[in-house]
């Protein structure tokens, strides 16, 4: 399952080209038994997701939960101890059910100042490292600084973007999703 923001949500762009879409389909192909379900709102804020969560888990019960929150609170200048808070929150419900959880950390625009971006994006690391979860260190990584893969509110990828995502994305989940796939066996 995937738990996101608008960078989930396919934003402006048609759905079918989004990374999680893509992500369905490349399950699919290599492991036909799983599923991708994508339980991600475009605005959504860790807070967000911590209302959701209850209405997601009766519907879904999901063995690895890609977190996908942070970037909205960070853009909104919100504690990033507060965001941490919600993030572990989220993290100990997952786990709860029996879910592996793999983290997607986010980086936030310049203008932030040079102690919350760092604070920001250190957090993803502290909470990954102390709730024993997979992590995606930048989502954006290798998109964000290309103009030619964003649309034009330079927050948000294109849909020449998304691949790169999703091999992002990819680099870390492979393995988690191959563990889970030998456990059945």
């Amino acid at each position: 399952m995937v738990f996101g923001d608008s960078l989930s949500a396919a934003y402006r762009i048609d759905t079918n080209l989004g990374w999680v879409s893509l992500l369905s389909q490349k399950v699919a192909e290599e492991h036909p038994t799983w599923q991708v379900v994508n339980a991600s709102t475009s605005g959504d804020t860790t807070l967000d997701g911590l209302i959701k969560i209850d209405e997601v888990l009766a519907d879904v019960k999901p063995q690895i939960v890609i977190l996908e929150l942070g970037a909205n609170d960070g853009l909104r200048g919100y504690p990033v101890n507060a965001i941490s808070d919600n993030l572990i929150e989220l993290i100990d419900r997952f786990q709860a059910t029996g879910a592996f959880v793999v983290l997607a950390g986010m980086q936030l625009p310049q203008n932030y100042g040079p102690k919350y971006l760092t604070e920001f994006k250190q957090m993803y690391y502290d909470i990954a490292d102390a709730k024993n979860a997979g992590l995606i260190p930048f989502l954006l990584e290798g998109v964000a600084t290309n103009l030619e893969l964003m649309q034009d509110d330079l927050i948000h990828p294109n849909a020449a973007g998304q691949p790169g995502l999703l091999a992002n994305v990819w680099a870390e989940l492979k393995t988690h999703v191959a563990s889970f796939e030998n456990l059945k066996d």
